[in-house]
C-alpha cells in the first residue's frame, strides 16, 4: 500500500474531498478513496503500512512519536493534510524528514471573509443598532446611535497579526478604502508597503482605530497578551473582533472595558474556554456578540481545503514546488 486517507474522524473525508478529487488521487496516487484508517487499525496491522508513501488526512490526524513514525512508516515520504493548523502532529514527521503540506491558505480564506465583512457592518454600528432597533418606539434612538459610527470610507481599521488570514484581510480590505493599521513584529517593511498597511504598537491601534480584528497566532507567547492595558484605550463605540485564538485575550479585562463603556461592541467567534464558561457575563452584555466557532471552512467550505491538497498532491507528482509545505520555522508562528 503506497497512499491511504488516515484520521480518527473517518466520516469528515467525504466532507473534505469531493468525488472529483477522490477520484484525480485514485488516479495518480492509487489511493483506496473507499477505505480510511485511525491510529488503532495502524497498530493492529503495522505490516500493511510498511510501504507506505504518502498520507491523505483532514481534521483528526492522529498524533504519533517519531519512535512510531520510524517503525509504522520507515518509507513514508509526504503527509497532505486537507485542513489548517498542523500544530497538533506535524513536528515529529518534519524531524523524520517527511514534508507535510497543510491546506492552512485554503481555511485562512473564509476566515478572511467572515472578519471583513465583521469590520464592515461594525463600522456602521450594525451590532448594537440591533439590539437597540427592537420595537417602532425604539427606532429613533437606534438610528441616532448609529449616525455616531463614521461608516467605511477612510476609516480606521486595526489588523493584529498579518500572517496568512491577516494578509488575506488587508488585501481584501483595499476595495474598502479604510485606513489599515497592523501590529505584526514578523511583518517587513516590504510586505506591510505591498498590502497597503501601517505598521503601528498595540497601544496606537487600540487607541485609534474604530475597529481591531484579531488574527494573531497561537502561540505561547501570545497567551493573554490583549488585556485591559489595550481595552481600556477603545474609544467608547469601537468594535473588537475575535476570530483568532481566545488565549490570548484576558475575557475578565476585556469584560471589564466592556462594562465601562457598553457602547463599545466585542464580536467573538473563539474564547478560552470555548464555549464561555457556564456564567461567565459574555454570555449576558448585550454589547457581546458570540458566534460558535463559524469562521473557518464551513459546510461547502471545507471542500475548498480538499481541492487545495489535491492540486498540491499533483504538483508533488509533476515535480513542480510546493505552495503549501509547512516547515518547522513555520511552525514557530502557524496557530
Amino acid at each position: 500500500m503506497k497512499s491511504a486517507f488516515i484520521t480518527e474522524g473517518k466520516s469528515q473525508i467525504r466532507g473534505v474531498y469531493s468525488p472529483e478529487d477522490m477520484r484525480l488521487l485514485e488516479k495518480e496516487y492509487s489511493l483506496n478513496c473507499d477505505t480510511v484508517f485511525n491510529k488503532e487499525d495502524i497498530l493492529r496491522n503495522p505490516e500493511a503500512f510498511a510501504d507506505l508513501e504518502y498520507i491523505f488526512s483532514t481534521w483528526g490526524m492522529p498524533t504519533f512519536t517519531e519512535e512510531e513514525i520510524s517503525s509504522l512508516f520507515p518509507k513514508l515520504k509526504v503527509l497532505f493534510y486537507g485542513a489548517g493548523s498542523v500544530r497538533a502532529f506535524a513536528e515529529p514527521f518534519i524531524n523524520r524528514g517527511v514534508q507535510v503540506v497543510s491546506a492552512w491558505m485554503a481555511n485562512a480564506v473564509p476566515v478572511a471573509e467572515y472578519a471583513v465583512s465583521q469590520i464592515i457592518l461594525a463600522n456602521k454600528g450594525f451590532f448594537l443598532s440591533t439590539v437597540l432597533n427592537r420595537n417602532p418606539q425604539a427606532y429613533t434612538e437606534a438610528s441616532r446611535f448609529v449616525y455616531s459610527f463614521p461608516g467605511t470610507y477612510r476609516t480606521n481599521v486595526g489588523l493584529l497579526g498579518v500572517g496568512a488570514i491577516g494578509s488575506l484581510v488587508a488585501e481584501m480590505l483595499k476595495g474598502y478604502q479604510v485606513n489599515v493599521y497592523a501590529y505584526d513584529p514578523y511583518l517587513s517593511e516590504e510586505k506591510a508597503a505591498a498590502l497597503g498597511v501601517q505598521k503601528e504598537s498595540l497601544a496606537f491601534i487600540f487607541q485609534n482605530c474604530q475597529t481591531v480584528s484579531n488574527h494573531i497566532a497561537n502561540i505561547p507567547e501570545t497567551v493573554g497578551m490583549l488585556n485591559y492595558d489595550l481595552f481600556g484605550l477603545m474609544k467608547e463605540n469601537a468594535t473588537f473582533i475575535n476570530t483568532g485564538r481566545g488565549a490570548q485575550i484576558v475575557e475578565e479585562d476585556l469584560i471589564r472595558a466592556l462594562t465601562e463603556a457598553p457602547l463599545r461592541t466585542a464580536v467573538l467567534d473563539v474564547t478560552l474556554p470555548e464555549p464561555p464558561a457556564e456564567g461567565s457575563k459574555l454570555y449576558t452584555l448585550q454589547n457581546v456578540f458570540l458566534t460558535p466557532h463559524i469562521a473557518g471552512s464551513l459546510g461547502q467550505e471545507c471542500l475548498r481545503m480538499g481541492a487545495y491538497i489535491t492540486e498540491e498532491a499533483l504538483r508533488y507528482k509533476n515535480g513542480q514546488p510546493l505552495r503549501y509545505a509547512v516547515t518547522r520555522k513555520m511552525l514557530e508562528t502557524m496557530a
